[in-house]
């Protein structure tokens, strides 16, 4: 059985294999293997050219891989835990993701790391970012959600010709365990949807962990309530697969989007958005959205469960929905 960890690890690994012009940097990646163990056995198998311990500047490792990726090369960054690449966020958002229109050059890098809360890690290790970047063209934004996907999105991510922003949920890390298939490529072209678990009566529309949270809130009303809600994992953010949440709703004819991010100004938006002027004619209630709270998580178990959204939200909630 292979974790969702080790399938990312599985991801670099066989990249690095295929094509000598991948390479990973990073901080502590190399002697110390990451923070997560990610790369442990990388440095003695691939040496210093391909696995670069960085400093602590998280400007200074994107800045280098931008400039990698024009000399031909493809990068693939880590951010310790995702929360620290606001200090890169100047190079993401004004030169990486617009030096293609720029220029016609693009920069082929992946910029990935732990994302998320659960881990009782506090309100600098814990954050989701994809709304900082949901704004901006040229990015690309992944957020796997099986361990299936945390591979084989990581492959298409690293041949993509264009920045690609992959978030991590650590939360899944080590609890997520499944059978991989062995000496297979498989490449998930990125901006296509899965139904994770289909239904007729309310969609739900996640991504990242939340997807195990939709989960268990549709086995509780299927159990107590008699009705089928439809999971989809949106797995790429950017492109976003709106055809496929379009698809779903009008089957369904309900709308929930959840996301682990707060609310205010959260990519949820975006997606009610699409929904109501994609597919208003065939809902028969209004879009809801359950997110985390307004406020940064805290360390205190019992309150970040309370910050974030749990099961009980989202069963509340669907039935809200479906009582119209």
């Amino acid at each position: 059985m292979t974790t969702y960890l080790e399938a990312i690890r599985e991801a670099l690994w066989e990249e690095m294999k295929a094509d000598d012009t991948v390479f990973i940097m990073g901080e502590d990646i190399g002697a110390y293997g990451g923070a997560f163990k990610i790369t442990s056995g990388f440095l003695a198998e691939f040496g210093e050219d391909r696995v670069i311990d960085t400093p602590i500047s998280e400007a200074a490792i994107v800045g280098a891989a931008i400039g990698a990726a024009h000399m031909g090369l493809k990068p693939v960054c880590e951010m310790q835990f995702i929360d620290f690449i606001a200090p890169a966020f100047d190079l993401i958002v004004n030169f990486a993701a617009k030096v293609r229109y720029r220029t016609g050059l693009g920069a082929g890098l992946v910029i990935r790391g732990p994302c998320g809360a659960g881990a009782r890690a506090g309100p600098f290790h814990s954050q989701n970012v994809e709304s900082f970047f949901a704004n901006v063209p040229g990015l690309k934004m992944v957020a796997p959600a099986t361990v299936s996907d945390a591979k084989s999105l990581l492959k298409a991510a690293i041949r993509d010709p264009d920045p690609v922003l992959y978030f991590e949920h650590k939360f899944l890390y080590r609890r997520l365990k499944a059978d991989l298939p062995v000496d297979e490529d498989v490449v998930i072209p990125l901006g296509k949807a899965r139904t994770h678990r289909p239904g007729s009566d309310l969609t739900i529309v996640t991504y990242g962990a939340m997807v195990y949270t939709a989960e268990q809130a549709a086995e509780q009303l299927a159990a107590e309530d008699g009705v089928e809600v439809e999971v989809l994992d949106l797995r790429t953010l950017r492109p976003l697969d709106e055809a496929a949440i379009m698809a779903s709703v009008r089957k369904t004819g309900r709308a929930l989007v959840l996301h682990e991010a707060p609310k205010f100004g959260g990519f949820a938006g975006e997606i009610v958005a699409c929904i109501s002027e994609q597919a208003f004619d065939w809902l028969d209630a209004p879009i809801r959205r359950v997110a985390a709270l307004d406020t940064p998580v805290p360390y205190s178990a019992p309150l970040e469960d309370a910050h974030l959204p749990q099961v009980k939200d989202v069963v509340a909630t669907a039935r809200e929905l479906l009582s119209h």
